[in-house]
């Protein structure tokens, strides 16, 4: 089994560094990561420069650009065969609720599942990575778990969140839908040395809510957390509703008199007083009308 890895949080990060290690105990793995912290870059792609990927001593690659930019990278051109799974993480922080939309490592995930990869994001519900390494055996029951399972949907990939907590105290695992999480005050307003204005985003508090099922909640409770997420956003209870709103639908509104009187014609779909064109017959008789007379030709004569 082949398996690509890759993340948000750089090549050296220690996340990373324990999911391969648990990988390599199912497959070959193959890292493709970027070179520096790439933390809420979402599904960008880099395209307005090259990128360069450098072979590291211990077989990993490193890339100058996005998550996005490392997987696509690795299935167009770096890897000899497609991978049976992507994997990405471990994210030093959660992702859980609004954070999917942002996080470069959901998004890593997201780009395997464009190319029909089966795929799975996996994050540590921490910043400080205390209890990071505790999770290895659990992380290798889980994975090993994944790895097994029979006709993995095309569509969809699983965003795993560990609880802050050490792997020894997990109570189990709930498959959980997406909560939500609200930032407070996240923009800084800052002068830099010349005293102009500039901020920083990413600051203050956030708060988290969700129900029984959430994925918030089952983090909170001490267990692993398991989103099954794909592409589709539709909300689909609310197409009839939104067609109802004939959004299609355009008001025709009658030409102005002083527009006519500019133009001599009108362009307003409806027929009215200025809508009417006359045109000449065509001298030639092919049947193709004349827009107007036709210009006479000059003359010379000659002097006496």
């Amino acid at each position: 089994m082949n398996i690509l890895l890759s993340n948000d949080d750089g090549i050296l990060a220690r996340g990373l560094a324990l999911l391969a290690d648990v990988c390599a105990t199912v497959g070959h793995v193959t890292v493709v990561a970027p070179d520096r912290e790439q933390s809420g870059t979402s599904h960008s792609l880099t395209l307005h420069r090259p990128l360069r990927a450098t072979r590291r001593a211990d077989g990993a690659f490193q890339v100058d650009g996005t998550p996005s930019d490392c997987v696509l990278l690795a299935l167009g051109a770096l890897m000899p065969q497609k991978p049976d799974f992507v994997f990405s993480g471990i994210n030093h922080g959660p992702n859980m609720g609004e954070d999917v939309l942002y996080s470069g490592t959901v998004a890593a995930a997201m780009e395997g599942l464009a190319a029909g990869i089966p795929s799975v994001a996996v994050s540590y519900g921490s910043f400080d990575l205390e209890y990071l390494d505790s999770y290895r055996d659990r992380l290798t029951r889980l994975i090993e778990g994944i790895v097994r399972v029979k006709n993995f949907p095309k569509d969809t990939l699983l965003n795993v969140n560990l609880p802050p907590i050490s792997g020894s105290e997990v109570k189990g695992l709930r498959v959980t839908h997406l909560g939500s999480r609200v930032f407070h005050e996240e923009i800084a307003r800052m002068k830099d040395p010349w005293g102009r204005d500039i901020f920083w985003i990413g600051g203050g508090h956030v708060t988290w809510s969700g129900g029984e099922e959430s994925d918030v909640r089952a983090t909170h409770d001490g267990y692993i957390s398991v989103t099954p997420l794909h592409v589709d956003m539709t909300n689909y209870d609310l197409l009839e509703a939104v067609r109802s709103w004939n959004l299609g639908a355009s008001r025709i509104w009658p030409c102005s008199k002083r527009s006519r009187r500019r133009r001599g014609t009108c362009s307003c779909p409806r027929r009215c007083a200025t809508a009417r064109t006359k045109t000449r017959p065509c001298r030639s008789g092919q049947g193709r009308p004349s827009p107007g007379p036709t210009p006479r030709r000059a003359t010379s004569r000659s002097c006496a």
